[in-house]
This record gives C-alpha cells, sequence and structure tokens, in this order.
C-alpha cells in the first residue's frame, strides 16, 4: 500500500479572516451556527485529505426525551432511547480524500450553546458506513442520567469514511486503500481535528478536555487511539471492544464451515443454554439465569454429555453438532504471528447462549448459529458471524468478491493477514505513551457475548499488565466484566454512568474501584428496576444475601 500524498492546497481569503476572528466568536448562538459553514482547510487535520467542507450548521432547538426510537442500522441495537438535548449547533459535513476514487469522511459535530469545555466521540459498530450523529447516548450509558450535550459537552461522530449502499456488500469499501485505512484508524483522529478546529471556531479556543466512547467496532477505535494517537484523548472508555480483527473474522468463517456440516438449531442451542444453567448457575451463590463465575463453568461445563445416543433424538446433540459447540468453544490458532506477536484468538465462553436479546441481537441464533445453515452469498438468515466473518475473508483478505470463504484455513492468505492485522488489530501492549499523557482508560467486557470473545479483551489486558507491570496499569487502566450480559447489554444490569467515572479519573483524580450497574425502565422517567456489582476483572459478583435485584446483596468474589 502506497503513502498517500497530499496536494498543495491554497487557504482562501475567507477562511483566513474567518480564523483570525477565531478568538472573539459572535455571541449570539444562531450567528455563531452559521458562521461554522465555511471549510476547513487540510492544514488543521493532522493527517493527509484535500480539507473539509461543511454541508449545513443548524441551530437546532432543546428537545425532551422520548420514547424508544428504531435506527435503519443492525450494528447497534434496534432500539435505542431518545435523549433529552440542549440547544445545538448542529453540523454536518464531508473531509475529502486524497485519491478521488475513495470515498469522502462523512462527520458530525453538535456543540452546545452552553460548552463545559469538553467533547465526547463517539465510535462505530459493525462496519461502519452509517453516520454516527452523536446524539444517541453513549455505550453503557444511565438512560436517567443526562445526556453528554446536557452535560455541556460537544459530542460528534462519523461513518469512518465510507457510505453503506443497498445490495452492496458491507466490506466492498476494502477494496480501496484509503478507505481502508480510513476505517483502521485515520477517519477517527482525521474527525477528532475537525471537530477541535470548529469547537474554535464556535468557541474561540480549543477544548480542555478529549473523550472517546465506543462499543465493539467503536471499542477498537476507541484502543486503537489511544495506541495510534496517544497525545489526542484524556480518557477512553472501550466496551466489548474487537481487538484482534483478524483472529474475530477467521473465528465467524471457521464457525460458519463448522456449521456446514453440524448446523445447530434454535432448539438446540436452547439444550445447550439449559445444560449451562443447570451445570453453572448456581456457582455463585443464587440461581438466577446469569452464569457469574464464568472462569469456573468454563472449566467444568462438558458439551460432550449431550451426545445423541440415537441420531433421532431431538433432545440431544450429534457429533457433528458436539463439534461444531467445540469449535465455538476453542482458540483459533495461526501458524504465524499476527500484529504485536499475537498468534491466535480465544474461544468463546459460556451462559447466554439463547438470549433473544433486545430485537435480534443476542445470543448463538444471532451470532453464531443463524435460523438456517450458512449460504453463499451469506443470507439474513444466516449468523452475523458468517455474515461479517465470510465478507471480511474475501473483501479484506483474498479482496476478490468470487472467493468462496468456504476453502478458507488460518494459513490462507498469510501476508495479506498480517497486513490488515497490522492495521485493523488493536493489540499493542505498550500504551507508556498514552498514560505518559495523562491518559486513562476503562475497558468493559460482557460475559455472555457471542459477537467477539470477551477473553480477547482479558488476554489483551493481560498482556499491556506483562508489559508495563500491574502497578503502572492500576495507574491508568481498568478492566470491568459483566456476567450474563451479551453484545449489547441485555440479560443482565449493564448500565453505568461511565462518563463521570472516566471525567472523574481524569480530572480529579478519583480512581475508580468496583462499580454498580443497573438495569432501567424503556421510557421516561427511566426508573431503575435492580442493579448489581460491576467488578475489577478477575473478580464476579457472588450472592450473599437479601434482594437479588439489588447491588447490595453481592460482592466482588475471587474466582
Amino acid at each position: 500500500m502506497h503513502a498517500l500524498r497530499l496536494p498543495a492546497v491554497a487557504v482562501l481569503p475567507a477562511v483566513a479572516l474567518l480564523l483570525s476572528a477565531c478568538a472573539t466568536p459572535p455571541r449570539d448562538p444562531v450567528t455563531a451556527c452559521a458562521a461554522l459553514t465555511a471549510p476547513i482547510d487540510a492544514a488543521a487535520i493532522g493527517l493527509p485529505t484535500r480539507g473539509a467542507s461543511v454541508a449545513s450548521a443548524t441551530l437546532t432547538a432543546a428537545s425532551p426525551a422520548g420514547a424508544i426510537a428504531s435506527p435503519p442500522f443492525t450494528p447497534l441495537p434496534p432500539e435505542l432511547i431518545v435523549p433529552a438535548l440542549p440547544e445545538h449547533c448542529r453540523v454536518i459535513g464531508a473531509i475529502a480524500p486524497v485519491d478521488p476514487q475513495a470515498p469522502p469522511i462523512r462527520f458530525q459535530v453538535n456543540l452546545p450553546s452552553d460548552w463545559n469545555g469538553r467533547s465526547l466521540q463517539y465510535g462505530g459498530g459493525g462496519f461502519n458506513g452509517v453516520l454516527i450523529t452523536g446524539l444517541a447516548l453513549p455505550p453503557a450509558a444511565r438512560p436517567d442520567k443526562p445526556h453528554p450535550l446536557a452535560r455541556g459537552y460537544v459530542t460528534y461522530g462519523t461513518d469512518s469514511g465510507h457510505q453503506n449502499a443497498p445490495a452492496v456488500p458491507l466490506q466492498a469499501f476494502a477494496l480501496n486503500d484509503e478507505a481502508l485505512v480510513n476505517f483502521s484508524h485515520a477517519a477517527y483522529k482525521k474527525v477528532r481535528d475537525v471537530a477541535v478546529e470548529l469547537m474554535k471556531r464556535r468557541y474561540g479556543k480549543a477544548p480542555e478536555k478529549l473523550y472517546f466512547f465506543g462499543s465493539s467496532e467503536g471499542g477498537r477505535e476507541g484502543l486503537t487511539m489511544a495506541q495510534r494517537y496517544p497525545n489526542d484523548f484524556d480518557g477512553i472508555f472501550s466496551r466489548v471492544p474487537v481487538i484482534n480483527w483478524v483472529g474475530l473474522q477467521a473465528a465467524g468463517t471457521r464457525m460458519g464451515i463448522a456449521l456446514t456440516q453440524g448446523w445447530i438449531s434454535p432448539d438446540k442451542v436452547k439444550l445447550v443454554h439449559d445444560a449451562v444453567l443447570a451445570t453453572c448457575d448456581d456457582r455463585d451463590g443464587l440461581k438466577d439465569g446469569i452464569v457469574s463465575d464464568h472462569e469456573g463453568c468454563k472449566r467444568i461445563f462438558d458439551v460432550s454429555r449431550l451426545r445423541c445416543p440415537a441420531a433421532s433424538n431431538p433432545m440431544c446433540l450429534t457429533e457433528t453438532e458436539i463439534r461444531s459447540v467445540q469449535t465455538l468453544h476453542s482458540s483459533v490458532n495461526f501458524s504465524f504471528e499476527l500484529a504485536n506477536g499475537v498468534r491466535s484468538y480465544p474461544g468463546f465462553g459460556t451462559g447466554g447462549e439463547a438470549w433473544a436479546g433486545t430485537g435480534p441481537v443476542g445470543g448463538w441464533v444471532s451470532w453464531q448459529t443463524g435460523t438456517a445453515p450458512p449460504t453463499m452469498p451469506a443470507t439474513t438468515a444466516n449468523s452475523r458471524a458468517w455474515l461479517y466473518g465470510s465478507g471480511a475473508i474475501q473483501y479484506f483478505l483474498a479482496r476478490d468478491p468470487n472467493y468462496d470463504p468456504r476453502q478458507y484455513t488460518p494459513d490462507s492468505f498469510r501476508e495479506r493477514a498480517q497486513v490488515i492485522s497490522g492495521l485493523m488489530d488493536s493489540t499493542n501492549p505498550d500504551l507508556s505513551a498514552f498514560a505518559g499523557s495523562g491518559g486513562r482508560l476503562v475497558v468493559a467486557e460482557q460475559m455472555a457475548d457471542y459477537a467477539q470473545s470477551p477473553y480477547a479483551g482479558i488476554q489483551y489486558y493481560q498482556s499491556v499488565i506483562e508489559k508495563m507491570g500491574q502497578p503502572a496499569v492500576d495507574r491508568f487502566m481498568r478492566l470491568y466484566i459483566t456476567p450474563g450480559a451479551d453484545h449489547v447489554g441485555t440479560g443482565a444490569p449493564s448500565a453505568v454512568d461511565m462518563l463521570e467515572v472516566v471525567s472523574d479519573w481524569v480530572e480529579k483524580g478519583r480512581m475508580p474501584g468496583d462499580l454498580v450497574q443497573s438495569a432501567h425502565q424503556p421510557a421516561p422517567p427511566f426508573a431503575a428496576t435492580a442493579s448489581r456489582p460491576m467488578c475489577r476483572y478477575p473478580m464476579f459478583p457472588r450472592y450473599r444475601s437479601g434482594d437479588a435485584n439489588t447491588a447490595a446483596s453481592f460482592e466482588c468474589s475471587m474466582p
């Protein structure tokens, strides 16, 4: 891949005049918002571009909290709470690529009329391609707490530099080198710099503190910012991050190949789920459908006990079905090194196999097994692991839409896999530059996650400790685990005001200990219905006594 070179771009006179007036921006919000429509010169962006343009800058009136909204995309839950928002200037624009064949990077920046001097960048989800507006609640947020905009934060997001289109595979953009680099890391840095420039123009100064919150793919983006751009953010929250990206796509493809011979129907998924609960549910002192002692359960659960005495028995597993479950639970091993010396992707854990989730987003059926055996091309009846993994193999590794991913093995496309791993995997354990700049990082894994293995985040945390030492890591990094919660937080209380936790650590030096997570009603005033401890790894919530819906009835216990 060749380096991208930036052609010379002259600064427009109007832009220069506007920049000279940055120190005294208009006080009237209407005038100040309208003044943000001028283009942004490439010199304000720290990576090569041809500058940015603003399509609209609209002063938007305050709005109350609403019911539940359904966004037109699937990487995030299909139901998102509509939070109350203050008056703000909504800026929508695009960053021009260096390569004329590459798509632009779209962005949205929301600037509150009452600013607290801080900003929050939102990460994306899946393969992105949809504009993240920064108007939804950030990952894991409590719906009964104010939205970041209402607290005075500038919020912003991006589509990461490509736009999804009907009948076009989600991964097709990766055939363009610049679009691929933008998706891997560059788009988030470029949009961050554009947002800072807009804050300077709107308020006459740069932000005092910058935060990045992301979940899933957005969690990978957050870790990537800490690793590649350690001076750009003061605090980062990375929930269920797809850390070992190449390994995850290999795991999804491998599982799809196994399921072509040993597909596990939804009824059989429920059979496994029930067997896991029968073996492990009460290991934490409470039978509640949640496997809290995830490490203990992983050691003792044996799927082979469900082997059929006869193939026609519906309440057991055939030999090929057992092998499929064992495939899911086992690591993917590479005969060569991926980025940062990684040579494997960990298997998945136990618990939550049959979670239905908030809509079709939870458990094995959604993420790993589907409602029908894998096909080519992938269909909506197939699992997301097959849809995502097989497409990643075709467009990222083979770079051939006609390649049959059913022929894939971890040794396939070895050199290309190493290139993509160097771009996409956020596995660099050396966070000394981020820590040295005062950065603070919180990672959260949900142990019933079947979109990505929570053990990938655990292994990464352990690699950081091995590299930097436990005392140094404790000064700037936390890893929390939530047993029973799936990729989007269904299955157990999983809401926490992480913006307060991270900002208090950054700005007040309050080092977070064990936290409390809650579940809420889905409509205003979003009353809390249950709570559980959010324990620092490797501890998990063990029931002591009292109301099972109250965090005080549990203690964080070592496995």
